[in-house]
């Protein structure tokens, strides 16, 4: 595991005979660090996670209970640099499957790589949302909501079968070690999550009755596959952690996908509850709109738990040397859905303790978010993350 996920940036190979740029190329020039490596040859679905990471830079502004001036300026540019990542990435993985099928069809044997089949349907969603919350005075009400039911739409499909289809192969034919938990193991059921708190966003603009009906109860149900799922696997989590320890330096960021699930339950807990009073009849919906809040505080209290282990083993593992990965991507996502379900409970609450903790989460987010982009764009271009596995 610690070798696929590693990917590090680690120039104290460059001498190495193996690793040593090409001919033509100066050292640290463009796509030097890839050792005559194709630069497609290993595209998997974990490089969606750029795509999840960005887009909650713009969705969480735009939920944030204090605006500052420009925020949604900078949230609608942070968006359409999203659509244009999220373009590439596709782009990028197109030319993988055609150019490599061989490897990209043993991404999903993979009992690593499998889990993350589901950043690309988080991907799609994420920037779905953005197209409903912050787009649409770049595109248009219309084109914003088009885009947002076909994105949620297929994000949402493909997010039930990766909730299926990979822990039936963990299950069935993955080699699964006593240790073998982590984070990622949270990736394939997160995203029905993810559709259960964006999903709202579409009710309004569907046709009162029946359409608006269904689409409310399966994004609630939607809730329970992902919360039940979720507290079994941060049970696994949990259980190695005390058992085996936090693992290698380049995992630790994985631990951060575990707020990933818990600040976007508060988030749908909050979303579906605002929705429910017009969807669904008495005394139902008023009671829905309360279970947001009585269900998002306590967990709520329990992610501030798993940020503050989260942050202290991190620290400890950035103070051993941690190399640079694309799990550096955990950073991300997982805690801006602490950021919008924070918010969710401040405009619930009008409380001054939430509304502050979104503003404190919110501005840890683009530390982090800054801090990967930049190494993320670094590594491309020199090559090194591009590289297939050590």
């Amino acid at each position: 595991m610690t070798n696929l996920l590693a990917h590090d940036h680690d120039d104290r190979h460059a001498s190495s005979p193996a690793l040593a740029p090409r001919r033509g190329f100066r050292r640290g020039s463009f796509l030097s660090g890839l050792g005559g490596q194709p630069a497609f040859g290993f595209i998997g679905p974990n490089w969606f996670a750029s795509v999840m990471g960005t887009g909650i830079v713009a969705t969480a502004a735009a939920t944030l209970p204090v605006q500052f001036p420009g925020l949604l300026a900078f949230a609608r540019t942070v968006w359409v640099l999203d659509v244009v990542l999220l373009l590439a990435i596709v782009a990028a993985t197109a030319m993988h499957w055609s150019r490599h099928p061989a490897t990209a069809r043993g991404h999903l044997d993979n009992p690593v790589m499998s889990h993350f089949y589901g950043a690309p349907a988080m991907a799609l969603m994420t920037v779905g949302a953005g197209a409903v919350l912050v787009g649409q005075p770049v595109i248009g009400t219309t084109a914003a909501i088009g885009l947002d039911a076909v994105l949620w739409t297929a994000g949402t499909v493909l997010g039930l079968w990766t909730a299926v289809a990979v822990p039936y192969k963990t299950f069935m034919t993955h080699d699964v070690e006593p240790d073998s938990a982590f984070g990622g193991w949270l990736m394939p059921v997160v995203p029905p999550m993810v559709s259960a708190a964006t999903g709202p966003l579409l009710i309004p603009h569907l046709p009162a009755g029946q359409w608006q009906l269904t689409l409310q109860l399966l994004c609630t149900a939607m809730f329970g596959l992902t919360i039940i799922a979720s507290l079994v696997v941060i049970a696994l989590i949990w259980g190695r952690l005390a058992r085996h320890g936090a693992g290698a330096a380049s995992t630790i960021p994985t631990l951060w996908i575990v707020l990933g699930p818990l600040g976007q339950s508060i988030t749908a807990g909050h979303t579906l509850g605002a929705t429910a009073t017009s969807v669904l009849p008495a005394p139902y919906g008023t009671a829905f709109e309360a279970a947001g809040l009585v269900f998002g505080v306590p967990m709520w209290g329990f992610a501030t738990l798993w940020a503050a282990l989260a942050i202290t083993i991190t620290v400890r593992a950035a103070r051993a040397g941690m190399p640079f990965a694309l799990t550096w991507w955990s950073f991300t996502f997982p805690v801006g859905t602490v950021v919008t379900g924070t918010s969710g409970l401040a405009a619930a609450t009008g409380a001054h303790l939430f509304t502050g903790a979104a503003v404190l989460f919110y501005a840890g987010l683009l530390v982090a978010w800054g801090t990967v982009a930049v190494r993320t764009t670094h590594g491309v271009y020199q090559g090194h993350l591009l590289k297939a596995p050590a």
